[in-house]
C-alpha cells in the first residue's frame, strides 16, 4: 500500500500510524485508548479520585486519570501563581474537588471554590492562582499542552498516567 495524507484542522498526518475510526475520523495511534490492562484500570468502574489525588505529589504536574472521545480528565494538585498562557485550538475546563483558586484573565477574575467549575475558551490568555493547596479535576483534548502557548520548568509534555 501506498502512503496517504490526511487533515484536520490541528494537524497532517501521514502514512501508517493513523486508522480510520468507521465514522470518518482519521485517529493518530498515539491518540488512540490504551488497551490490555491499562484500558481495563483507566475506564471501566468508579475511579476514586481522592486515591488518586494521594498519588499527586508536586503542584502543577497534572496526571491523567481517564480518556474518552479524544479528551482526557485530569487531576492536579496547585498552590501559587501559574504562568500566563493561551491554548490556540483547545478549550479547558477547570472544577475545583478541594480548596479554591482563580482564574486571572486579562480583563477579569473568576474566584472558584469547591465543587464549582469555569470553562476557559481556546484562544483567552488566563493564569490560574491557588493561595492554598487546591485539587482539581481538568477535562481538556489530549492535544492540549498544561503551558499552552508558553515552554518553561512546568511545562510537562507527557503526562503520567495513575
Amino acid at each position: 500500500m501506498g502512503q496517504w495524507v490526511a487533515r484536520d484542522r490541528r494537524r497532517t498526518i501521514v502514512g501508517k500510524d493513523a486508522h480510520c475510526d468507521g465514522v470518518g475520523h482519521l485517529v493518530q495511534r498515539d491518540m488512540m485508548a490504551p488497551s490490555g490492562e491499562q484500558e481495563e484500570r483507566m475506564n471501566r468502574g468508579p475511579v476514586n479520585l481522592t486515591e488518586r489525588l494521594q498519588q499527586i505529589d508536586e503542584y502543577w504536574s497534572p496526571r491523567v486519570v481517564g480518556e474518552l472521545n479524544g479528551q482526557q480528565v485530569k487531576l492536579a494538585k496547585i498552590k501559587g501563581e501559574f504562568v500566563w498562557h493561551h491554548h490556540e485550538d483547545e478549550d479547558e475546563l477547570f472544577l475545583v474537588l478541594r480548596g479554591s483558586m482563580r482564574l486571572e484573565f486579562r480583563d477579569s477574575v473568576v474566584e472558584l471554590g469547591e465543587g464549582e467549575c469555569c470553562i476557559v475558551p481556546r484562544g483567552v490568555e488566563h493564569k490560574p492562582v491557588a493561595d492554598e493547596e487546591t485539587h482539581l479535576l481538568v477535562f481538556e483534548p489530549a492535544s492540549t499542552l498544561n503551558t499552552g502557548n508558553v515552554r518553561n520548568d512546568r511545562t510537562v509534555d507527557k503526562l503520567e498516567r495513575i
